[in-house]
């Protein structure tokens, strides 16, 4: 799906390509890709390196194209983890302007919006870059304050019962942080690549480039945080379920000794050879009070010793 947007004190929409015109395609269809290669004249590597999952943050020439790809975080409805980032790339050649995600992030509409609400005017292909790094730092702080939230409610279930889907949830979002990790820090390194690209005068804006470093910087804190945060946590239950595995082994030792005494006791008098008091009327009596008088003793002894 492509739409073209131009800015107007805001990105509005336009049912043709401008000159400067920001033509936006997410999960672009053959209809997409051969639109942009023909009318265009888009390199076909750039189409393809984009549309590889795993493709890292980059800056890469092409003639007179320059295709920048950045990483953005993505809510996941299935999958394995339920957060991830996928590339973003956005090429440019003059007055041409080309974003493309094989993905349908939440990132694009909101800063859409978000240019109409604040009435941007963006002047060039430099500043829609950096805004859109900006955009994509202040999405990443968003859902790491999901993710935070995720591991609080996965410890207050474990605090009352220790599953194993309790603790895959906890691997899962444990993923999702490096994954965030990996990707801040590799637009961090493209976004320093791109000031040494941009350095004309039409292009320097400081107190731009200073938010769009500020907020990565402040991501990825944030993200070495609540790593932290949950790799402790990981370590603190790892070791409660070793005790609690212990508690059990030392509560079934005692219940094994406590049956092993009256036990021990039946295999004496169950030989075929005289015993003692034998001859007497309240032997079986006897020796079952016997029997659980010492049971009981056992029993209080691991009482004291705190096995029970």
């Amino acid at each position: 799906m492509r739409s073209f947007l131009y800015c107007e004190a805001g990105f509005v929409k336009t049912d043709k390509w401008l000159p400067n015109c920001w033509v936006n395609v997410e999960c672009p269809t053959a209809d997409d890709i051969r639109f942009l290669t023909e009318r265009f004249h888009v390199p076909e590597s750039f189409l393809s390196d984009i549309a590889d999952i795993n493709e890292r943050p980059r800056i890469e020439f092409e003639g007179n194209w320059l295709l920048t790809i950045i990483r953005i975080p993505l809510l996941k409805q299935d999958g394995d983890i339920p957060f991830g980032t996928v590339p973003l790339g956005i090429m440019t050649n003059g007055d041409i302007i080309i974003s493309v995600c094989y993905q349908q992030t939440e990132l694009i509409p909101d800063f859409i919006h978000y240019t109409h609400r604040k009435e941007l005017n963006i002047k060039n292909k430099y500043e829609l870059i950096l805004r859109l790094i900006h955009s994509s730092a202040v999405w990443f702080l968003k859902y790491l304050k999901q993710i935070n939230n995720e591991i609080t409610l996965a410890e207050k279930a474990l605090e009352k019962s220790i599953r194993n889907e309790d603790l895959l949830r906890l691997m899962k979002l444990e993923k999702s942080l490096v994954y965030f990790n990996t990707s801040i820090r590799g637009n961090e390194v493209m976004l320093t690549r791109l000031q040494n690209i941009f350095q004309e005068p039409e292009y320097v804006d400081k107190e731009l480039l200073e938010d769009v470093d500020i907020e990565l910087k402040q991501a990825h804190h944030t993200v070495n945080i609540y790593s932290d945060i949950l790799t402790g946590t990981m370590d603190a239950f790892a070791s409660i379920i070793s005790n609690n595995v212990n508690t059990i082994m030392k509560r079934m030792t005692s219940i094994s000794i406590i049956l092993m005494v009256p036990t021990l006791i039946a295999s004496f008098y169950g030989m075929n050879v005289p015993v003692a008091g034998e001859e007497l009327p309240y032997a079986f009596t006897l020796i079952v009070i016997v029997s659980l008088l010492l049971s009981g003793l056992s029993f209080y002894i691991f009482r004291r010793i705190k096995w029970f």
